[in-house]
């Protein structure tokens, strides 16, 4: 599996997507992801299983206010299920004070003294304490700012609870409103409230985005900046490598350390341009973040920008947003055909890495009793919606069987349980208890199935299920496969679609 992401905000309620989100929430949330260079290791049959990790995300956690005493629960990212996890430096620890004293290029000083004015710390405060602060910068006249979404999501969803200041390298401040967001993007854009000499320096001189018909070159110097972990303003000079492959939308490769606290900050070309925002990092990796595209904080700039601000919270629009998505991605994915493993029996569906990775394991040829091989694909990117909750991805796990060494008494013990221990999650806060149908299904060209649908309502987004699909075959009794096809944060009618799709990858070898 790939690297884990965190998204790069601090504080409470900060998100991910592939990679860890450079905001600084004071409950921050990773991106889940796996080490790259060790795939998962496989289930083993009649042994508790793993829990299924959700994909990489490219989101730096929101970075907490600094504290005199230990870190509390909510200072550190949530952990993810059966993933080794990277907890951010936090505010004051030496990583930290090296990236905010580090030497920085002519270049990078020239930059910064020219945008410093048009860089701002966003807060998100609770009962007057700060809950999470992340960066965001300054793009019109009229006091039009932009950041991560994750950054400011709790107001978002929660505005009677929370509320969202700015403050500027100099130490002003003020109050920001919320405009619209793209959650897609994991990009938000506020408004600068009221007049203010501090309000006057920043939108004399807003910053401006490149033009999108003059693309970067790989190679390129960009510099990255923001507020790691409430630490103080920096600049960070990074190479652009292009865009992130296989991603079902674009993401940059900056080669650069960009930290918690610095999601939703600008980063610039040479001109001083805008090319990209900081959202996430690679943990367990060295100079891997991920920046969002130019071109969607500019079109949610023009899109929005005479939009009064938002009042209640941003559900019903947080809805209509990943509704869209999941039509693009279903229909997508529905449009691919499948690859399959190599058996001498069995065809078994794997799907195109055009948007997914897929990691190969098995046990060693010499091996004795079960055999097994098993692979697993899974989106890299997942969209953030709270601290709690990722969604917007798909994933395929397929374990091949074979028993011929155990004899049929022992394989039917280990392959029913393994067939048993697959974990389908329970009731939250979010979403409801799995409800799940089982049946027999027999293809016309493939093996007798034994089939599990479950289907997982998301209680404030009306519409939106988690579909997971545990396929079997049972048609001999030595040799087997397991499968499982998850999609999160689907409508029900691209779940229905989905699982037939999924079905029908199974066949016989011809």
């Amino acid at each position: 599996m790939s690297p884990s992401l965190l998204p790069l905000a601090r504080g409470a309620g900060a998100g991910l997507l592939l990679i860890a989100a450079l905001g600084q929430p004071v409950a921050a949330q990773p991106r889940p992801a796996a080490a790259s260079s060790a795939p998962a290791a496989p289930v083993v049959p009649g042994k508790p299983a793993p829990a299924v990790p959700t994909p990489n995300v490219p989101r730096l956690p929101v970075a907490p206010p600094a504290q005199s005493g230990p870190q509390g629960p909510q200072g550190a990212p949530a952990p993810m299920p059966g993933l080794p996890q990277q907890v951010p430096d936090q505010p004051g620890t030496a990583a930290s004070q090296a990236q905010a004293n580090a030497p920085v290029s002519a270049s990078a000083r020239r930059l910064y003294d020219r945008s410093r004015a048009q860089l701002l710390q966003v807060r998100t405060l609770f009962n007057g304490s700060q809950a999470s602060v992340g960066s965001g910068f300054v793009v019109s006249a009229e006091g039009h700012v932009i950041t991560n979404y994750h950054v400011v999501s709790q107001h978002a969803l929660e505005p009677e609870r929370y509320r969202l200041q700015y403050q500027t390298p100099e130490g002003d401040g003020g109050d920001l409103e919320l405009l619209d967001f793209d959650a897609r993007r994991d990009l938000a854009l506020l408004r600068i409230v009221g007049k203010s000499p501090a309000a006057a320096r920043m939108t004399a001189t807003p910053l401006v985005f490149r033009k999108a018909e003059q693309p970067l070159s790989k190679g390129e110097r960009i510099y990255s900046m923001g507020n790691p972990h409430d630490v103080a303003f920096a600049v960070v000079e990074g190479t652009y490598n292009g865009l992130v492959e296989r991603s079902f939308d674009p993401l940059i490769y900056y080669s650069g350390s960009i930290n918690p606290g610095m999601s939703g900050g600008p980063v610039i070309d040479e001109d001083g341009e805008i090319v990209g925002i900081n959202v996430s990092t690679m943990i367990f990796a060295q100079q891997m973040s991920f920046l969002v595209p130019a071109q969607y904080a500019n079109a949610l700039l023009q899109r929005s920008r005479q939009a009064a601000p938002m009042k209640g919270a941003a559900w019903p629009r947080l809805r209509e947003q990943l509704m869209a998505y999941q039509e693009e991605l279903s229909r997508n994915f529905l449009a691919q055909p499948w690859r399959t493993l190599t058996h001498p029996r069995y065809r078994f569906p794997i799907p195109q890495e055009q948007y997914m990775r897929c990691w190969g394991s098995g046990t060693p040829t010499d091996a004795q009793g079960l055999q097994m091989q098993r692979t697993q694909c899974r989106m890299e990117h997942a969209l953030f919606i709270n601290e709690t909750l990722q969604t917007g991805y798909l994933g395929v796990t397929e374990e091949v069987y074979d028993g011929s060494k155990l004899g049929a008494l022992r394989f039917s013990t280990v392959y029913s349980a393994s067939f048993r221990n697959e974990r389908l999650g329970a009731a939250d806060k979010d979403r409801t208890a799995p409800y799940c149908k089982e049946n027999f299904v027999q293809q016309s060209d493939g093996p007798p199935l034994r089939a599990v649908a479950c289907l997982r309502a998301y209680r404030k987004l009306d519409g939106l299920v988690d579909l997971t699909v545990l396929v079997t075959n049972v048609d001999s009794a030595t040799e087997g496969a397991l499968g499982r096809f998850e999609a999160r944060g689907v409508s029900f009618a691209n779940a229905t679609q989905l699982t037939r799709h999924y079905l029908q990858g199974f066949a016989w070898t011809r």
